[in-house]
């Protein structure tokens, strides 16, 4: 996880309900690889933040590894 990827999410996530005023997105990448010894094909990531001022505050960042349908913005 990288300061790039929460940004990347925060940029172009999917929005996703949060609890105590914070703002929520979610994003799933193609991982493709082993981790911990085990092959996944995704790595979802959600990053709850607040807005104050012009700063944006990362308050929690979640990483799940699996296998999801990509939404891609392209469905109909």
């Amino acid at each position: 996880m990288s300061a790039d990827e929460i940004r990347d999410v925060i940029v172009s996530g999917t929005s996703i309900p949060a609890k105590y005023g914070r703002l929520g997105k979610t994003k799933t990448y193609e991982f493709k690889k082993n981790r911990l010894g085990k092959y996944y094909e995704h790595k979802k990531v959600e990053v709850f933040f607040v807005i104050e001022g012009d700063v944006i505050v990362t308050v929690t960042v979640y990483v799940f590894y699996g296998k999801w349908e990509i939404d891609d913005g392209n469905s109909i």
